[in-house]
């Protein structure tokens, strides 16, 4: 059975609602300010809001979604953006750490993820009754201390990475303004398997 709060999390944004975020701006990696809504303009695209840039568990599921093969993303004519709510200042590092090639830009001001209705501000993890998904890491603690290390490296980041509450959320977005899946997080480890988001976005998975 499907809770209210299921219910409000997956969703879809309405084309009032989405126009008025396609025209708020994000920072790509080197600096430049682009439109929201030319990310997705021409192309079904899955856009992943993480949380801050330093959260190690959402650092493993961008991981898992830079596995997913370009032939098979070209194919589908899909595309996977990744938005996260620190400074640009950070993509570059992110991107190494994640080993992910896909389009990662910040919305530092979380402006947009109000727009889409991530308004939720959380640090619980999976409720004790919910299975963790696949991307959790079985060891928390390792995960979070090599998260605190990765950020150590590069003291002038420390502060920049973004509100360590923000809860992000999944979409499929495009082309156009459209939205035909979404999927906002209700805790810290809460977003949609990759399988299913790739699902989601009309692609075959194995």
């Amino acid at each position: 059975m499907t809770t209210d709060k299921e219910t409000i999390s997956q969703t879809v944004p309405d084309a009032e609602a989405l126009g008025r975020a396609s025209q708020l701006k994000i920072w790509d990696e080197t600096g430049k300010q682009v439109e929201f809504g030319s990310v997705f303009a021409d192309k079904r695209t899955i856009v992943v809001f993480i949380r801050h840039f330093f959260c190690g568990i959402c650092q493993e599921y961008v991981k898992a979604l830079g596995q997913v093969s370009e032939d098979d993303l070209r194919s589908a004519n899909v595309k996977i953006v990744v938005i996260g709510c620190g400074e640009w200042h950070l993509i570059e590092n992110y991107k190494k750490t994640t080993s992910c090639d896909h389009s990662i830009y910040a919305d530092n001001s979380r402006t947009l993820y109000r727009a889409l209705g991530m308004t939720v501000e959380t640090l619980k993890g999976t409720p004790a009754d919910e299975k963790p998904k696949s991307y959790v890491p079985a060891n928390m603690l390792g995960n979070a201390l090599r998260s605190i290390w990765g950020g150590l490296q590069h003291p002038s980041h420390i502060g920049k990475q973004g509100n360590f509450s923000q809860l992000g959320g999944d979409f499929v977005l495009g082309p156009g303004l459209t939205c035909s899946f979404a999927h906002r997080m209700v805790h810290t480890q809460d977003h949609v398997e990759v399988e299913d988001l790739l699902k989601a976005a009309g692609m075959h998975t194995p």
